[in-house]
């Protein structure tokens, strides 16, 4: 399967008009991730982004005290990273490799001078990362939720 042939099955990608695709293929490329491989840490640069073919990848973030706590894992299908679409281009979660993966890599700095130079193009992939942005942030929010629990309710005054 070339990289394109991969663009074209990715549910990401799903109903892009075909005449984006070479365009996007020419800033990716096929990588693979062993278990335990640490693909960035929050506050990084973000210059990259994944779309997951195969395996599973866990998002996570620094709590003090509690280091590391996952957010969600990630898997066949879905996307890795949207810090790279939004200045100052750094990684809000961290991501490692759970098992061994599988995706396509997106130089960011490619894919951003595509979406200047089209429009259409830019909206389209915009509005599919909005999507994977809000999803995360839920994420966040719920796993925030797990650690912290709901507040107690105050005992009436007066």
């Amino acid at each position: 399967m070339t990289t394109l042939d991969v663009l074209r099955a990715h549910p990401f990608l799903a109903g892009l008009p075909e005449a984006w695709l070479p365009p996007l293929a020419s800033y990716a490329r096929p990588v693979v991730w062993h278990p335990g491989h640490r693909l960035f840490r929050a506050d990084q640069p973000a210059e990259r982004f994944w779309l997951v073919r195969g395996g599973q990848v866990t998002l996570d973030f620094a709590v003090p005290g509690r280091g590391d706590v996952e957010i969600e894992t990630i898997g066949a299908g879905g996307v890795l990273g949207w810090s790279w679409l939004f200045p100052p281009y750094r990684w809000q979660f961290g991501a490692v490799a759970g098992q061994r993966s599988t995706a396509i890599e997106f130089t960011a700095a490619g894919v951003r001078r595509l979406m200047e130079s089209d429009d259409a193009l830019g909206r389209q992939l915009t509005t599919r990362f909005m999507s994977v942005v809000v999803d995360r942030l839920h994420a966040a929010r719920c796993r925030l939720l797990d650690l912290y629990g709901y507040p107690t309710a105050l005992p009436p005054t007066g």
